[in-house]
């Protein structure tokens, strides 16, 4: 039985294109690779997560007359698609399996998951039953996404038959996903007795990215290589019922290390973001720091430098070298630079505080002034010319509040919002691998905000390799105080950086979604309060 499994992306909400893209790809497929069955991602006739979409009276429907038309395309091949579906007032998760113009039978999901970045419960009731149908003389079950990742569904569907598993998902990125998949999958496998067919969504969706990455599993566990990553592709295989294995046909197999399959995310959805937004351009504050050049170079790998503006804005305090190696970047990038200083905006704004300033000492409001100046002018730029900007702060700065909220936060999207600053530094070297496009003097500066003489981010953060550890394991692994004082990190360190973490929640709440790269980012995973009287670690 030939199987094409259809790694593509299917925008949340765009149900006219994803059911244009759903038609195109199952005629490829039955005419181009003469395959018996094509198998699409879960939701893919609504995208996912559709969200409180779902709510909207006239959606689901609108989602069920669209798979009326994929149906009535549906001649020489079967069609097993994912959709939200209605039934007596009940909403699921699901999957149908289509066959000449008709549809042979549905299945609900089982597991619903509600953690993380997973709110299906608000959304679907669970369903219940195994679906089996035969194509091509082997049978075949139906589970999705988190049905795979327990096993007693994949075991009902074997108990009722089953050979093989046809499995759609929408399974964000994040580091280590793919490793988790292929440990739970295989055992699924190799539990169940089946051979495996797991299809993933590409493309980025508001804070999420997801990666494809599909593969198979024959039934003793051995696993296929993984299709290439963020690749929209028609995969294609044969299985051979005779022992339950796999022989691929078209099948582009990634090959990217982990610092490659961050930075290539970073890129889709950065791009995906943008464009599905309705732009076509962007522009940001390019400071001669590793933040905005690693900012730049992924804009410029998603969008190409003709669609990307950078903009310098040169206070009294910015080096001379910052300038330069600004000015060098974009000339290698082949990018437009805007230089505008921004000493007498500055000057003016201060003018005019100085009568309510008069006799106070200057702090951090005067510094935050120039941060603000900055967003402003960049905001400005963007409104009139139609760009989409982006800002260029990192999860470490995010964490412990080390950024401008109305100033450098300025932005509607955040490329590096997930990234610790250690992370940073490993993307610019991995994207620095082919060509130097980050100057290598950007790398190896010591990071600065440049807002007061000689000032470095060390004045008032912990080395980034402590910092960035404790971030790891505070936010990402919930790990307490105790346990990071017995880890062997200095207590009134690690009290500061807590209190700072919780303190700046209210800044996190108000700004540029970003894409999702750990497992737990700031965002629609992280749901703190903004306002707590918990102290406690």
């Amino acid at each position: 039985m030939r199987v094409a499994l259809a790694q593509a992306d299917f925008l949340v909400g765009a149900l006219d294109a994803n059911t244009e893209r759903v038609i195109e790809m199952l005629v490829a497929a039955r005419d181009q690779h003469q395959a018996d069955v094509i198998v699409f991602p879960e939701l893919a006739l609504s995208g996912y997560p559709p969200e409180d979409l779902l709510l909207r009276p006239s959606f689901i429907p609108a989602v069920m007359a669209c798979l009326e038309r994929v149906m009535a395309q549906v001649q020489g091949i079967d069609v097993v698609i994912g959709h939200p579906s209605l039934e007596a007032g009940r909403r699921y998760n699901s999957v149908s399996w289509l066959r000449q113009g008709q549809r042979l039978g549905v299945y609900h999901k089982h597991l619903l998951p509600n953690y993380a970045v997973f709110d299906e419960k608000r959304y679907f009731e669970p369903g219940q039953g195994a679906l089996i149908v035969d194509c091509k003389g082997v049978k075949c079950g139906v589970l999705i996404c988190e049905d795979s990742w327990q096993a007693e569904p994949a075991q009902a569907a074997a108990r009722a038959g089953a050979e093989l598993l046809i499995v759609p998902n929408a399974s964000p990125f994040h580091v280590d996903k793919g490793a988790q998949r292929h440990r739970t999958i295989t055992a699924r496998a190799r539990e169940s007795g089946c051979g495996v067919a797991y299809v993933n969504l590409v493309g980025g969706q508001d804070e999420l990215v997801f990666d494809g990455r599909s593969f198979l599993v024959d039934a003793n566990g051995q696993a296929t290589p993984v299709a290439r990553a963020f690749d929209c592709s028609l995969l294609v295989a044969d299985f051979q019922p005779s022992d339950r294995s796999w022989l691929v046909c078209q099948w582009p197999v990634e090959s990217d290390d982990e610092n490659g399959l961050v930075y290539r995310a970073l890129v889709c959805a950065t791009r995906d973001y943008v464009h599905n937004n309705g732009f076509s351009s962007i522009i940001l504050g390019l400071s001669g720091g590793i933040d905005s050049a690693l900012t730049l170079a992924v804009a410029v790998d998603a969008f190409g430098a003709s669609n990307c503006t950078a903009v310098m804005l040169p206070s009294k305090f910015t080096s001379e070298l910052s300038l330069r190696l600004a000015r060098q970047q974009c000339q290698i990038s082949g990018v437009e630079l805007i230089d505008m200083p921004i000493e007498s905006s500055v000057q003016a704004l201060l003018s005019a505080l100085q009568p309510q300033f008069e006799g106070l000492d200057e702090d951090l409001t005067e510094e935050n002034v120039q941060a603000r100046c900055r967003g402003l002018l960049l905001m400005a730029l963007s409104n009139k010319f139609g760009h989409l900007l982006l800002t260029t702060g990192n999860k470490s700065e995010y964490a412990v509040g080390y950024a401008t909220i109305y100033g450098d936060m300025c932005g509607a999207y955040a490329p590096l919002k997930d990234c610790v600053k250690t992370r940073v530094y490993a993307l610019a070297e991995h994207r620095n691998l082919n060509a130097v496009i980050i100057p290598e003097q950007v790398i190896s500066r010591p990071p600065s905000a440049e807002l007061r003489h000689d000032q470095t981010d060390q004045d008032s953060l912990p080395p980034y390799e402590v910092l960035d550890e404790i971030i790891r394991r505070y936010v990402e692994q919930d790990q307490s105080v105790e346990q990071l004082v017995n880890a062997g990190f200095d207590r009134a360190e690690v009290a500061r950086i807590v209190r700072l973490i919780h303190i700046n929640e209210y800044k996190r709440r108000q700004s540029a979604p970003g894409a999702r790269i750990t497992p737990r980012g700031f965002g629609r995973d992280r749901r703190y309060p903004m306002t707590s009287g918990w102290r406690h670690a």
